[in-house]
């Protein structure tokens, strides 16, 4: 007879799945040394995992990462004790059960028995009661969980957003209530990620036909006539249209930026902050390929992999110049061009739902900074303008001072430029009445996005 497991308790015997322990590892990694979640696919400890896993791991970093403000208001309800009364490692078992359980919806015999067992293996025995208490009172209460009750309710909506109060507030102020909870709601969702076909290589029915021989799902962008929108990309990456140069990770905001550039074939384009260079590429490619594209960062490593690109996709006419783009304008190592890109350092407060870290990587006083130096760009930029030709200013920010209020100074101190609307170039619905483009997350569906047309006057 097989003895009864006595009520109310977790076997731990079964060994912790290799995902939940890559992702306890990762995410101490991001909360205690300033990890990026985007570049923990290359941990070695992940890539040994199997597809399955990846996803895994994937899934419960980024998202845990993006929850970390709620997940950390439940613990400290549901356990009753402050947070710096647990150790790092607990916090992010409890992180990843209540994920598991919450979120994920792992089934809880499932999600509670892992998260005991991960207790374990990280050292934390002597907390395993409190992982099995916390998850299962988390598990009755699914239906009334705790809620924030600080008096604010900007700052209630932002515990439970799980935002940084004072961008929530900005939002609220400035969107009404529902808008900003709409856009809360997309930086909390799992990304969608868009595919741009190159047009050099491929056409999209070759792309799409591949994805079919697959089995990878893609559904066209509604207004962009190049890009795919895929609900995930490992499968994607390991097919193998990415390392041919047939299609390219492009948010569909950026290329709408691009296009409002709108390079034309034989011209001199000069991509002021290009790294890592898709907005470039994009550009050479809409050139057929003919004319010349100069692509600058501040660092030569950060150039690297738009050359490797550029040889994939059989793109010839980039160049890369290394440099602060202000020094390089100075001393003349920057052609005077026909068209330039700057797409400025900023917040990247319409990035949040792909980004899941940034959130918590940016403070109010960050914006005073990035403005600043987003106007000595700017007026470097407009030093390698040509009479007649044209600056694209851009961000991917949503943040009126990194944009409107930003080309308003900018026209303010060079009398030789004017706004130019975009026009045709991009659909009416991202159009500002200004006439540049503007997306937003929880309007438009993409990430956010801002770019202004500024011409200068000809001879």
């Amino acid at each position: 007879m097989t003895a009864r497991r006595p009520r109310g308790r977790v076997a731990t015997s079964a060994p912790v799945a290799p995902a939940r322990r890559a992702a306890l590892r990762l995410l101490r990694r991001v909360d205690d040394g300033g990890a990026y979640v985007a570049r923990l696919g290359a941990d070695p400890a992940v890539a040994a995992l199997g597809p399955a896993d990846r996803r895994h791991v994937t899934e419960l970093v980024a998202g845990i990462t993006r929850q970390r403000r709620w997940l950390d208001f439940l613990v400290e309800a549901l356990a009753g004790r402050p947070l710096d009364r647990l150790s790092g490692a607990v916090r992010g078992v409890l992180h990843i059960g209540l994920y598991e359980l919450l979120v994920v919806a792992t089934p809880a015999h499932a999600a509670i028995h892992e998260a005991v067992a991960l207790a374990r293996a990280a050292g934390q025995a002597r907390a395993a009661g409190l992982v099995n208490a916390v998850l299962r009172q988390a598990d009755r209460r699914r239906d009334d969980l705790p809620a924030p009750d600080t008096g604010d309710a900007v700052e209630d909506l932002a515990i439970r957003a799980s935002h940084p109060t004072w961008l929530v507030r900005r939002w609220v102020e400035r969107f009404g209530r529902a808008d900003a909870e709409a856009l809360l709601a997309w930086n909390n969702r799992r990304p969608v990620h868009c595919l741009r076909v190159n047009l050099l290589r491929a056409t999209v029915a070759d792309v799409t036909a591949a994805l079919d021989a697959r089995g990878i799902a893609w559904s066209p962008s509604p207004r962009c006539d190049d890009v795919l929108h895929v609900p995930r990309l490992q499968p994607v990456l390991a097919s193998g249209l990415i390392e041919q140069g047939l299609a390219v990770v492009q948010d569909e905001s950026a290329a709408w930026v691009v296009r409002a550039l709108d390079p034309r074939a034989g011209e001199t384009v000069v991509d002021a902050c290009a790294a890592p260079g898709g907005k470039a590429l994009y550009a050479a490619a809409r050139m057929g390929d003919h004319g010349r594209v100069v692509a600058c960062d501040l660092r030569a490593e950060r150039l690297a992999p738009l050359t490797r690109a550029a040889e994939a996709q059989g793109i010839t006419i980039v160049e890369t110049l290394a440099g602060d783009f202000r020094d390089l304008v100075a001393r003349s190592a920057v052609p005077v061009a026909d068209r330039v890109l700057l797409d400025a350092p900023c917040t990247g407060s319409g990035v949040l739902a792909k980004r899941a870290d940034l959130r918590w990587r940016r403070a109010p006083e960050d914006l005073d900074a990035l403005c600043a130096l987003q106007r000595a760009l700017l007026d470097a930029a407009a030093r390698s303008v040509r009479p007649g030709g044209c600056l694209v200013y851009g961000t991917c920010s949503i943040e009126p001072e990194e944009n409107e209020a930003q080309v308003a100074a900018f026209l303010a101190r060079h009398a030789e430029f004017a706004l130019e609307p975009v026009g045709d170039a991009v659909p009416p619905e991202l159009v500002t009445p200004a006439g540049c483009l503007a997306t937003l997350p929880q309007r438009h569906g993409m990430d956010g996005a801002f770019a202004a047309r500024l011409r200068r006057a000809a001879p």
